[in-house]
């Protein structure tokens, strides 16, 4: 009976073509950053962190979105009363206003529509969370 450390029945790995004694299949394999990479291109970090955020980290964008509404909305309307009143480039006036105005409005809605979405996420995200307490309290004893 041959033994498992008997020299002549063990296998011999196979060289490589360059004649070195590694083989391609013992090389090692480059390390992943799965993990990692993944948290870090994330869009949404507060997954990832459980730091509270002020109000305005989160409402910040649809502030902006509102704001810049709110401002082309004006001008829209500002051009659109200019042309109006008889002054000489009345066409362009004309052109210029409504679109202003559509965009402005557009954006406002954007901005408000925004907020209680953002207000709804945050009530989730704190139910998870507790949700995520709960089990762990009961499932970790």
């Amino acid at each position: 009976m041959v033994s498992v450390s008997d020299p002549v029945t063990m296998e011999i790995p196979p060289k490589s073509p360059d004649g070195s004694e590694k083989s391609p299949q013992s090389k090692e394999l480059p390390i992943s950053n799965t993990a990692s990479t993944l948290c870090i291109s994330s869009r949404s970090e507060s997954v990832w962190t459980s730091a509270s955020r002020s109000k305005w980290d989160i409402y910040h964008k649809p502030v902006i979105v509102v704001s810049v509404g709110a401002a082309i909305f004006l001008f829209g309307m500002v051009i659109t009363s200019l042309s109006c009143i008889q002054i000489k480039n009345k066409d362009i006036y004309k052109m210029c206003g409504p679109a202003l105005l559509s965009l402005g409005l557009m954006l406002l809605v954007c901005g408000l529509v925004w907020i209680p979405i953002i207000r709804k996420k945050q009530k989730q995200r704190q139910k998870s969370q507790f949700l995520q307490t709960l089990k762990s309290f009961f499932f970790n004893r």
